[in-house]
């Protein structure tokens, strides 16, 4: 059973949202919140599974609520509610650990599966919201590409990186998380994680800070 946590402050939308998921035998509506704060107080009491977060409300909005629960309950879901695409909301949301978007004029049975992909540990990511978001990632994006990293360079210090691995090492040189790093490049977030334990062992480390370091000297000096 997953249990979830509907947070918005329009009645009818929470009303609607509890009676769709009501009807499946895997999913139960725990509780249901008005704002930010009142989210963030009623899943310490009851402990959901996945929230369903409007992103805009009152007193506190869905974003500082969705990071105070991440904080307090990391392996909670959280998955933004949006009926728009707005760049700023959702980097910030990506940035702050949400765990995906959906969008609300989505059809219930969309929803629902969603819900349920989510929690198998999926990134939801709809179309508007992926384009958008890859389009904001690559204005922060690193101005090397892939061929910034010198293949001779890297084999001299007996390193070898796929094509693939050097550019998650842009991005992450450039700061992204995994989940950003993920909706950027249209990947799951564990397979994210598997490219970067990799080039962890390559580099011989396990600490993010000095794989990073160690990518940063490895930078071609014909890099701009």
């Amino acid at each position: 059973m997953i249990r979830i946590l509907i947070a918005d402050d329009q009645t009818l939308l929470r009303d609607g949202l509890q009676t769709i998921l009501g009807l499946e035998n895997d999913l139960e509506v725990v509780g249901t919140a008005g704002n930010g704060l009142e989210a963030w107080e009623v899943a310490k009491a009851v402990r959901p599974d996945l929230v369903l977060m409007d992103i805009k409300m009152p007193v506190m909005d869905g974003i500082e609520g969705m990071k105070r629960i991440k904080r307090d309950f990391p392996q909670t879901v959280v998955l933004m509610l949006t009926s728009f695409a707005e760049d700023r909301w959702i980097v910030d949301a990506m940035a702050g650990g949400a765990d995906g978007f959906l969008l609300k004029d989505m059809p219930g049975d969309r929803i629902v599966r969603h819900v349920r992909e989510a929690m198998g540990g999926h990134v939801m990511l709809p179309a508007p919201i992926a384009a958008k978001l890859a389009a904001r990632l690559s204005t922060l994006a690193c101005p090397y590409d892939a061929d910034a990293f010198d293949a001779f360079e890297l084999r001299s210090r007996g390193l070898t990186l796929t094509e693939r691995e050097r550019k998650i090492a842009l991005l992450m040189i450039e700061g992204l998380t995994n989940k950003q790093i993920a909706a950027s490049a249209f990947m799951s977030e564990g397979t994210v994680r598997n490219y970067v334990s990799v080039m962890y062992n390559k580099l011989g480390t396990n600490d993010r800070q000095a794989a990073v370091a160690r990518l940063k000297e490895l930078l071609s000096k014909r890099a701009p």
